[in-house]
């Protein structure tokens, strides 16, 4: 691990990285890659999830080729320097930001959507001119294991490897120095990350999960809040982490979005088979979601197949804060509901829990989107949908607190990889006296006048 940092030190610091048509060489290699071996990252999504080719290429290749795409069209605009204005003390000047890549980057991604989760952010850290270490997750082995071959088959190692491994490879990695780590995955590893960061002052970005709330008000258009939430939530079988994970409902439209939600889950016909589902990863976290299902509370779905690893869409009714399914971030395809009386009542309750990654709010009025938007933290969301917002790269993404630090995608992806230094360029043609020796009350009196302090 510590040969291969060292190298690609070595060849960052040979200054190449730094060459914007070298960066989109890059991004082009990468590209064609991909698009080459399309059916290979098709059957290793399979092989780990029995996804479809439909739903891997909208939650996975799409969003890989557009960050691309986007990289290449922007990253003239994106590494210019900056003006900015300069102020009265320092009259005449320019002054001006120069982003500069970071050197030596590690990125770790997730295992629910393994091709975006780590390409992405790789996208971002080669953009801005970094060279890149990736670790995928070991839990989607079939994903892994293609994306080392696919790498280190047609990319210099010294810009760009995939390091394969467990927690023993993750932890001997982390031992090294970065210049910068990229870390998606659960809170739990999110603290080890950082702890292992701060022992070489490594900057880090951490996406991480929590349990994200849904509100639906009672002046919903609630036909079309539970299409899409139900779309939201049982994407990739739930395994998506700014899926809903529990929903708010005001207790007088309770009924008829529950009978609402169980004809729009009928109607998908949520399978394998119909291309629309997935399994769950393993049986590790079958298990555990299985655990979370209790008769007492199931008002549909909770069928389960443990040889396939698949859960049926699953709705719990009544739920309260105090149950177990409230008590971690469920990540699969159980949607508990709790409803409420008072919307004062029911922020307060969520502001108890720690700041998600995503919010999503559901509702015709303006006061009520306004009260709980400036009322809850959040990473993001979406007001009147859900998960989409990750599709704008016009809007940074990342979570807050618990949920992460940091954001990305787009230009904040290629800011995230950078360092922008803050220069003052001062001409020598002329240099007024105030703040050189011999130090007067006039002069004192002048730079008051000036500054108006």
């Amino acid at each position: 691990m510590h040969q291969t940092v060292e190298k690609q030190r070595l060849f960052f610091e040979s200054n190449s990285t730094k060459d914007l048509t070298f960066r989109i060489s890059q991004l082009d290699l990468l590209q064609n890659v991909l698009k080459e071996n399309e059916t290979l990252l098709y059957e290793a999504i399979y092989k780990d999830f029995k996804k479809s080719e439909f739903e891997t290429y909208i939650g996975e290749l799409a969003l890989i080729y557009e960050d691309i795409k986007e990289a290449k069209k922007k990253i003239y605009r994106w590494s210019k320097r900056k003006r900015v204005s300069t102020n009265l003390l320092n009259f005449p000047a320019t002054s001006y930001r120069i982003p500069e890549p970071l050197g030596v980057c590690l990125v770790i991604g997730a295992w629910n959507y393994p091709f975006s989760l780590s390409f992405s952010p790789v996208i971002a850290a080669l953009t801005a001119g970094n060279t890149v270490i990736l670790k995928p997750s070991e839990i989607s082995s079939e994903t892994s294991k293609l994306m080392a071959s696919l790498i280190n088959e047609n990319f210099d190692s010294s810009l760009f490897k995939v390091v394969e491994g467990g927690v023993s490879e993750t932890t001997e990695l982390l031992q090294q120095k970065f210049d910068k780590i990229f870390f998606t995955g659960s809170t739990a590893v999110g603290k080890i990350v950082y702890q292992a960061a701060a022992k070489h002052l490594t900057p880090v970005t951490l996406e991480l999960g929590g349990k994200s709330p849904v509100f639906v008000t009672k002046d919903c258009h609630l036909t079309m809040t539970v299409k899409r939430l139900i779309w939201a939530k049982f994407f990739n079988a739930g395994q998506t982490c700014i899926a809903p994970d529990y929903i708010m409902v005001d207790h007088s439209i309770k009924d008829d979005f529950l009978a609402l939600a169980k004809i729009e889950i009928e109607k998908q016909q949520y399978s394998t088979a119909n291309k629309n589902y997935v399994e769950i990863i393993n049986d590790k976290n079958f298990q555990r979601l299985s655990n979370l299902i209790s008769p007492q509370n199931t008002f549909y779905g909770g069928v389960l197949d443990a040889e396939k690893r698949i859960i049926s869409p699953t709705i719990l009714y009544p739920v309260s804060f105090k149950d177990s399914v409230m008590q971690e971030e469920i990540f699969g395809p159980i949607l508990p509901i709790i409803s409420y009386d008072n919307l004062e009542d029911a922020i307060h309750q969520v502001k108890q829990l720690p700041k998600p990654l995503a919010c999503y709010i559901y509702s015709s009025s303006r006061k009520v989107k306004n009260k709980i938007l400036s009322e809850v933290s959040f990473g993001g969301g979406a007001i009147n949908d859900s998960v989409m917002h990750i599709t704008n790269s016009n809007l940074p993404f990342g979570g807050i607190g618990s949920s992460g630090i940091g954001s990305y995608h787009g230009e904040a992806g290629f800011q995230c990889f950078s360092h922008y230094k803050s220069i003052l360029d001062k001409p020598t043609w002329i240099e007024f006296p105030f703040k050189y020796f011999p130090l007067s009350s006039k002069k004192l009196k002048v730079l008051k006048s000036i500054l108006k302090w």
